[in-house]
């Protein structure tokens, strides 16, 4: 690929050192001393990418932005300025900028800018998965899943929906155990009744009984109003208690007795309420392990467990990330006003390679921050430097000795390790070769030096 970069300042010296400093990586660099002249050479020149001053006489380079872009769509623009002043920074980003780099420039700094630029122009059609377009009610989210764990969830949820059992949904965090407490709400006999939320582990220990069961006025200091408790707001319809192996031993001994009579008083009061909600827990704990050291009622916990919900970890379920990547990056694109359609094959194979401890909400985290720094369609692995940390590879002599078919099951990262390695021995540790051998920048090849623990024999 022929790399081509615009540099628009009208600062003759800097242009020429970044002009040198380009031209021995290979890149064939234009110059332009004004706003008038980058347009120009713009619309000639066609590059890649654009290294754009910000104060130059005429307009500046703000001003021209937004036709930078217009006519090249797909160039990418790094902004650079003597001016530390906030507005500017917001205002470039705001209008398709890549990059903000301050005077006087750090050339590492520039160089990981240019690198990621050209690594971004370079993807050709193969590398990039395409992200179906799909309908997304607004602020619904759905459980999908097409793996054996997932199927036996929605079919244990089909079975006892409509039954009054109570029902107890464990997994790790980010599972989706909220999710699946109101699909059997929706489910349920009254799916149109309400369904009342409350995290036990959010609450104060002295908070929690007063927002489960209400409170008269003056039953506590600070209760200056007689208050409805959830289970009162919840009848009719669905309580959902997330955390629920937070609750004090107190707490426990009162939702054991809701559970066994259906009743309940509230803080300060005399009077014995009845509910008709139906009780719907969830814990990342292990609760077994938690009755053995007596920090949870046996007998609560088999009342609340009548049915068991076991929702499974992301790393149980890899088959399906293509589709929870197309689902959830609807719903973001839908809440950021965003059209980021595609995702590089690259980020999707080390979506398979990555634990995920936080599943699925982890997930949605990472891809929700990826499309608000995106300033294209497409998600590349720059947006992603978690997944850079997955997976250490020890350098033995027994990897060296390797035969190709050892290595048909290697990650894509070890393959990576592998090959720096031996472009680094083949270099003599020649950082500049290296670089130019790899087609990175020092500072990335610095960086995997770092993280592949290289060392030179």
């Amino acid at each position: 690929m022929i790399k081509k970069l615009l540099i628009i300042d009208d600062d003759v010296a800097i242009c020429r050192t970044l002009q040198i400093h380009f031209s021995s990586q290979n890149f064939q660099v234009q110059l332009a001393h004004d706003a008038e002249q980058g347009l120009l050479s713009t619309l000639e020149f066609k590059p890649q990418i654009i290294i754009l001053d910000i104060r130059m006489p005429g307009k500046s380079g703000l001003e021209i932005l937004p036709e930078l872009k217009a006519e090249l769509p797909d160039c990418h623009i790094i902004m650079i300025t003597a001016f530390h002043d906030m507005e500017s920074t917001i205002a470039a980003m705001q209008q398709g900028a890549d990059e903000y780099i301050h005077k006087p420039i750090d050339l590492m700094e520039l160089d990981n800018a240019v690198s990621v630029a050209i690594k971004a122009c370079a993807l050709k059609r193969k590398d990039i998965m395409q992200i179906p377009q799909r309908e997304v009610a607004d602020g619904v989210k759905s459980m999908v899943g097409s793996s054996k764990a997932m199927r036996d969830v929605f079919k244990t949820i089909g079975l006892v929906a409509k039954t009054p059992t109570t029902i107890l949904i464990t997994g790790e965090s980010g599972t989706g155990k909220e999710m699946a407490a109101r699909a059997i709400h929706a489910s349920g006999t009254n799916p149109d009744g309400p369904f009342i939320a409350i995290n036990c582990a959010a609450m104060a220990e002295n908070l929690i009984e007063s927002e489960l069961f209400g409170h008269t006025k003056g039953s506590f200091t600070g209760a200056i109003a007689t208050q409805i408790g959830k289970f009162e707001l919840a009848n009719g319809g669905s309580i959902f208690l997330d955390e629920v192996g937070e609750l004090s031993p107190a707490t426990q001994a009162k939702l054991l007795r809701i559970l066994q009579e259906k009743e309940y008083s509230p803080l300060g009061s005399k009077e014995v309420k009845k509910t008709t909600a139906r009780v719907i827990s969830a814990t990342n704990r292990d609760l077994l392990a938690e009755i053995k050291q007596r920090n949870f009622r046996e007998d609560l916990y088999y009342r609340l467990q009548i049915i068991n919900i076991q929702m499974p970890p992301l790393r149980d379920r890899y088959e399906e990330l293509p589709t929870l990547v197309n689902i959830l990056l609807a719903q973001i694109n839908q809440q950021m006003h965003k059209q980021v359609t595609q995702i590089t094959n690259e980020v999707m194979a080390l979506f398979k390679l990555y634990a995920w401890p936080g599943n699925v909400r982890e997930l949605e985290n990472m891809l929700t921050k990826a499309v608000a720094l995106c300033q294209s369609n497409v998600l590349t692995i720059n947006l992603f430097p978690q997944l850079s940390d997955n997976k250490q590879v020890n350098n033995t002599d027994e990897q060296a000795e390797m035969t190709a078919a050892d290595k048909e099951d290697w990650s894509l990262q070890e393959i990576e390790r592998e090959h720096v390695a031996n472009v680094l021995a083949q270099a003599n540790w020649h950082k500049g070769k290296a670089c130019e051998i790899l087609g990175v920048s020092r500072p990335r090849l610095q960086r995997l030096i770092v993280q592949y623990s290289l060392e030179k024999a």
